[in-house]
């Protein structure tokens, strides 16, 4: 599992986002941008955040080290914004801790010089189904010239559908991903050797491993899934049925 740290102290909140993020300091000294469970998108974000950010590190991607944070109720108690405060109440449990990158800076559109992974995100989002790294919103940063993928919460739409219990991965694996809003759309021309170095980086073994990481915590059960395990297996399948079809890749690709 990604590593448990406690916070020590709330620093400010993030208002760019609907979800209301906030500036942690936490026992090991480090600094993380929370992300806390009782926002309104709920656990399954959180869960979105880790399968892909674990896969970006795999393929090769940039993306800040998570960490799983514990909030206790001092925290929440002492906090005077009241919104602040109801969200913190909320929260009291595990969160998500994101790596806090001093001096970075929000992706521009402009490629640093000499950057190579391009196509590989794109990659990676028609994978997960992300439909959130668009012009309006491109979820990257540049720091030391190096181009971090950020805020994959938007990613794996189909867990949001099993309330009623596991639906069919085959659904998944074919569905088509829309690439014409992405923010790295002119580098779909790099998506075919992207795809041939990364297929031979992703299997069960690691898709297992990525479900690993993920605190029991956060998955929460569903009807034929009501154990961690069982909710793990059922990722594995959907993520495994997508890896083995290309019909998600835009058609350059293919």
């Amino acid at each position: 599992m990604i590593p448990t740290q406690r916070i020590t102290r709330y620093a400010t909140p993030l208002r760019e986002g609907g979800s209301l993020p906030g500036i942690v300091e936490a026992d090991d000294l480090g600094t993380y941008v929370c992300k806390f469970r009782g926002a309104g998108q709920g656990l399954r974000v959180l869960v979105a955040e880790v399968i892909v950010s674990e896969l970006a590190r795999r393929i090769g991607l940039r993306t800040p080290r998570l960490v799983a944070l514990e909030l206790s109720h001092e925290i929440a108690r002492y906090e005077a914004d009241e919104e602040v405060q109801d969200l913190l109440t909320a929260s009291v449990g595990l969160n998500l801790g994101v790596d806090f990158l001093p001096g970075s800076f929000g992706f521009d559109g402009a490629v640093p010089e000499g950057e190579t992974d391009a196509a590989k995100v794109l990659w990676l989002d028609a994978f997960c189904a992300n439909v959130d790294r668009s012009w309006r919103n491109p979820n990257m940063l540049v720091w030391h010239r190096q181009l971090w993928v950020i805020d994959h919460g938007a990613s794996l739409y189909f867990h949001h559908g099993w309330s009623r219990g596991i639906t069919d991965p085959e659904r998944f694996a074919a569905q088509p991903w829309d690439a014409g809003d992405h923010v790295l759309l002119d580098h779909a021309g790099a998506l075919p050797e992207a795809d041939r170095e990364i297929s031979g980086l992703l299997d069960e073994s690691v898709l297992l491993d990525v479900l690993a990481q993920v605190p029991d915590e956060w998955l929460e059960p569903v009807p034929g899934a009501e154990s961690p395990a069982l909710l793990r297996a059922a990722y594995v399948r959907f993520l495994g049925a997508r890896l083995a079809t290309r019909q998600w890749l835009p058609e350059v690709a293919r």
